[in-house]
């Protein structure tokens, strides 16, 4: 019985670990958006959201088709103007930054976004003290987040998109 227990546990734990090394991981050369709400009132989190949207889907329809990281960081810095105008219609009290910044590691899906400090484009509004947005611009994963998606499904997804890009 001993061994059947023992045989069972080696079983699972490596199992566990093929398991892990075969999540998917966004390489570094990605960029990601991230957009801070000034406080969690609904006011503040309707603004973010706003300005999310909008920002999503302006950058995405400049990027769309850029196959490379240089190219999409060159598109973006090229645009910092129109994005100030987008966040300036909401609010005036906004900090954009578009350089590396700290993220803490996610998983969402299956997918681990790791810790680190990225190429990123972040939206500070207000005192920044609220929830806040975020997802990898460049590969655009912004757009395929759908909750009525399966974990396999989502990761079929990303592995795809991952493998046209790099």
């Amino acid at each position: 019985m001993k061994k059947i227990v023992f045989l069972l546990f080696v079983i699972v734990v490596t199992l566990a670990i093929s398991f892990k090394k075969k999540e998917i991981l966004i390489p570094n050369e990605a960029i990601r958006i991230r957009v801070i709400a000034n406080s969690n009132s609904l006011e503040d989190q309707k603004i973010k959201s706003d300005i999310k949207h909008e920002l999503i889907d302006t950058l995405f329809n400049k990027i769309r088709n850029v196959d490379n990281y240089e190219v999409a960081n060159s598109v973006i810095e090229e645009n910092l103007l129109d994005i100030n105008d987008i966040v300036s219609k909401y609010t005036s009290n906004y900090k954009i930054n578009f350089s590396d910044n700290y993220f803490p590691e996610k998983e969402y899906k299956g997918v681990v976004y790791e810790e680190g400090e990225y190429p990123s484009l972040v939206i500070t509004l207000g005192s920044g003290k609220g929830d806040n947005f975020w997802c990898v611009l460049f590969p655009p994963l912004c757009l395929i987040d759908d909750e009525k998606m399966s974990n396999n499904e989502y990761k079929f997804l990303i592995k795809d998109l991952l493998n046209k890009t790099y």
